[in-house]
């Protein structure tokens, strides 16, 4: 293979180092109200865009099919919203008898209480080949549901009390996810065999838009000037991260192909995403919501910010390992349907 091909085989790793460098070296153009305008062109056009790709993309039958997978949905949100937060508490129980700061530990229990995302564990799945349409319904369903949930279960696990504003929240989910959607299944309708014929790159289309994701999050990662911490609590905390990501996706992972679980390989392609990614659109706002007030907000914000960088970077370097255990499982699967019984 030659050096153009494998160029244009792992251009989207390839792709990752790059805008993480550019947002190391010049983060003032990808923060929020800098050039790039993150608040707007991220939460409002890229997250809508992602989700009219996959309106666009999705045959509506799939879309449909999804709705009726009802165990695949409580799975992935028992995960996330009830193992995931008892855990994770459980796990710090363990780490309060250490030397690491307390507001970190404080962080990573509101990491364990977040929804999912609404865009990273979509665009992955579709990248893997997986069930897009169950990441969608669950990415777009743990959302609306994390906004009523992730309040509760922060109140529950740190004590802290507010208003919580539910409808905004909801107003902008609704017209990031919902109406998106819903538009590009009208397109598609429209335009079924134009798409057929033609098969736009919507996988390439979502990975372009994923990048300016992790562009402009690093950016924010790396111009945070209240972020005081010594190196050693960061790496520590960083080591967590990642081992937590990786031990939940192996978790998810032996579970969702048990023999007894039903689940095909698809579907744990989109449980492995879904059910261990947490979201920093909703999440941020959310913290600052609950802990409006804190001196130690911006500490507490730290491992969501590590986290949400991780899961993306994590994600994308396994999806070709991925990728090769589905289809490998997925033609063992076919020949074992074709062997005479």
């Amino acid at each position: 293979m030659g050096l153009f091909d494998r160029i244009r085989k792992e251009w989207f790793i390839i792709g990752i180092v790059l805008v993480i460098i550019f947002a190391k070296l010049e983060p003032s153009i990808g923060v929020k109200g800098g050039p790039l305008k993150p608040e707007i062109t991220i939460t409002y056009v890229a997250v809508s865009a992602i989700f009219f790709n996959s309106g666009l993309s999705l045959k509506t039958e799939e879309l449909t099919s999804a709705l009726m997978h009802v165990k695949l949905h409580l799975f992935v949100q028992t995960f996330t919203l009830v193992f995931f937060p008892a855990a994770m508490w459980l796990f710090l129980q363990l780490l309060k008898i250490t030397t690491i700061n307390t507001w970190l530990l404080q962080g990573l229990q509101t990491v364990g209480c977040m929804p999912p995302p609404v865009s990273s564990a979509v665009i992955l799945t579709k990248a893997v080949g997986g069930n897009e349409a169950a990441a969608i319904f669950n990415s777009a369903f743990g959302s609306f549901l994390g906004i009523i949930v992730t309040p509760m279960l922060l109140l529950l696990f740190l004590g802290s009390s507010s208003s919580v504003p539910f409808s905004s929240i909801f107003s902008q989910l609704f017209m990031t996810v919902v109406v998106p959607l819903i538009v590009g299944q009208i397109f598609r309708r429209c335009s079924k065999d134009w798409l057929e014929r033609r098969k736009p790159p919507f996988g390439a289309i979502s990975s372009c838009v994923l990048l300016m994701i992790i562009y402009t999050t690093f950016c924010d990662t790396f111009s945070n000037p209240t972020i005081d911490l010594d190196r050693f609590s960061l790496v520590v905390v960083v080591f967590i991260i990642f081992s937590i990501q990786l031990s939940f996706m192996v978790l998810t992972f032996v579970f969702s192909t048990g023999k007894k679980s039903g689940f095909t390989p698809a579907d744990t392609v989109a449980i492995m995403f879904c059910a261990t990614h947490k979201s920093l659109t909703l999440g941020i706002p959310m913290l600052k919501i609950v802990f409006e007030g804190y001196e130690h907000l911006s500490l507490i914000s730290v491992p969501l910010l590590v986290y949400h960088p991780t899961q993306i970077l994590l994600g994308s370097l396994l999806v070709p390992t991925i990728k090769s255990w589905m289809v490998t499982r997925q033609k063992a699967v076919k020949l074992t349907k074709l062997q005479p019984v």
